[in-house]
Parts: structure tokens; C-alpha cells; sequence
């Protein structure tokens, strides 16, 4: 029963990231959290941080005064930072990995099922459809393809110079849940708000401007970077650099794309070296 939750979300990750048609989305989203509820896994205060989004949402529809859509983008980036930064209470996310080590000189690592942090995700493309473009499939393809093979190249090839990971290929029991996590919440979430949101957003505002996407893409990525500033220095910078490389993915290929680039280079480090880093004594 405890499962039934996330198979609800989990399609409806998969509707909302391959364009089906947003009623079957929202219908799925409800079962998903309505038996969340029903199963205890969301408490009552969680109401009113879904609540906000649901009644923001759909105001936006109504064409509101500019006023009032700066109103329901404020709110919506305050509960998106307490979603992003799990500080709302109420969400019982899934602890599903423990504190384990994959390899010998891992850190520990423990993995949730976050109820929270893909509302995000669901708001922006319920909400704002340019957060994803249309692009065909070749298109998408191919951009998530060169994006991840130059991001991952670059990214991983500094991390291990630096000493923060080593060669060590593994294929952990539970990196099918991993995969599934890490593509339809994280990616989804993060790249739907980083990319869609902030990168797409700037450049809309900015269209007049000719290097209005470049100047999204370096703010999108650099708050990208300080989105991680509990891993540390390293992990900012290392995180800003990958943020170009999705921002990259999203403008040739969309939301699709940047979502693939960002899960690619992820797998990579997870399949085939260390994972999340080297263990300091």
C-alpha cells in the first residue's frame, strides 16, 4: 500500500515531462497525493503549501492584472525555496536508502522519495507551458547526447583530479529506484525551475536584449551552483559548471533535454565511479 503514492507520481512525472495531456496529469497528481494522505505519508500542514500552489495556478489562467501575477510569482518562489529545501512542515518524505556505502571509500549516502520538492516541477509545466518547448525528437536527441557527453567529460574529469571521486564501477540493487528518483523528481524539479523557470524566464523578460538567453543561462546556473552550497565549495562549483551544460541542453533541446543532460551525468558518476564522493577521514 505504502507504494501506491509513488506509482501515482511517478506517472504523472512521466505524463507532465512527455506533454500528455494535463488533466490526466492533474488526476493522477490527485491520486498520488490524495493516498498519501490517506496512507499518513502527508500530514495536514501540508495543506497550505499545496493549497498556495493550486490557488496561485490557477489565477495565473485567469490573466491576472500585472500585479497580481507578481503576487503568485512571489509566493510560488517562496514555497518553491521551502519545497526545494524540505523547511515546510507536514511532508513525510521516504527514506529508501539508509546511510549506505557503495564502495569502500564512499561517503555514506541516503536517498528519499520526496513528496515535496517535484510540486515544483508539476506547478511550472501545469502552469507556465514555455518552461517546455516543443522540440522534435532528433532534436532533443541529439542535444541531450553532446550536452552530457561535454558536461560529464568536463565536470567529472575535475571532481577527479580534485580527489573528490575515483574509478569505481558498481551497479547498486536499488539503482533502478536510484534511476527512477533521480529522472522523474530530481531532474524534473530542479530543471523545471532552474532552466524553465529562471533561464527561460530572464530571457522573456529580456527579449529585446540580443544576449538575453546567455545572461539566463549564467544566472540560472550560478544559482544552480549556490543551490548546493551544503555540499560545500567544491560542490557549488561543480554544480554551476553542470548547470551551464543543462542550461545548454535546454536551449537547443528543452526541458527534455536539460532533464537527460542532468540525469546522464548523474548516472555516469553513479554507474561508474564514486558516489556521492570520496569519504574524508
Amino acid at each position: 500500500m505504502a507504494a501506491l503514492p509513488w506509482i501515482a507520481i511517478f506517472i504523472a512525472a512521466s505524463t507532465a515531462i512527455f506533454r500528455a495531456p494535463r488533466r490526466l496529469t492533474l488526476v493522477l497528481l490527485a491520486i498520488g497525493y490524495g493516498l498519501a494522505f490517506a496512507l499518513g505519508q502527508l500530514h495536514v500542514l501540508a495543506i497550505l503549501p499545496i493549497a498556495l500552489l493550486l490557488c496561485t495556478g490557477i489565477l495565473l489562467q485567469w490573466n491576472p492584472s500585472p500585479l497580481g501575477k507578481l503576487l503568485c510569482n512571489v509566493v510560488f518562489v517562496i514555497v518553491a525555496l521551502g519545497l526545494f529545501q524540505h523547511w515546510l512542515p507536514g511532508f513525510q518524505n521516504v527514506k529508501v536508502i539508509d546511510a549506505a556505502r557503495f564502495t569502500p571509500d564512499a561517503a555514506r549516502y541516503t536517498m528519499y522519495l520526496n513528496f515535496d520538492k517535484p510540486l515544483i516541477g508539476f506547478w511550472l509545466v501545469l502552469t507556465y507551458p514555455w518552461v517546455q518547448p516543443k522540440k522534435s525528437f532528433p532534436v532533443v536527441a541529439v542535444s541531450a547526447l553532446g550536452a552530457c557527453a561535454l558536461t560529464s567529460a568536463v565536470c567529472l574529469f575535475i571532481a577527479f583530479e580534485a580527489g573528490s571521486i575515483a574509478w569505481a564501477p558498481k551497479w547498486p540493487h536499488l539503482a533502478w529506484l536510484w534511476m527512477l528518483n533521480n529522472f522523474l523528481l530530481v531532474a524534473f524539479a530542479e530543471e523545471a525551475f532552474f532552466r524553465g523557470y529562471i533561464q527561460a524566464g530572464i530571457a522573456r523578460m529580456m527579449k529585446a536584449r540580443p544576449q538575453a538567453w546567455w545572461f539566463g543561462l549564467i544566472v540560472a546556473a550560478v544559482l544552480f551552483g549556490l543551490a548546493h552550497y551544503q555540499g560545500g565549495t567544491a560542490l557549488v562549483v561543480l554544480a554551476g559548471l553542470s548547470g551551464l551544460g543543462y542550461g545548454l541542453a535546454y536551449r537547443a533541446g528543452g526541458l527534455q533535454a536539460a532533464m537527460l543532460t542532468h540525469f546522464g551525468l548523474n548516472l555516469v558518476q553513479f554507474g561508474l565511479f564514486t558516489y556521492p564522493f570520496i569519504a574524508r577521514s
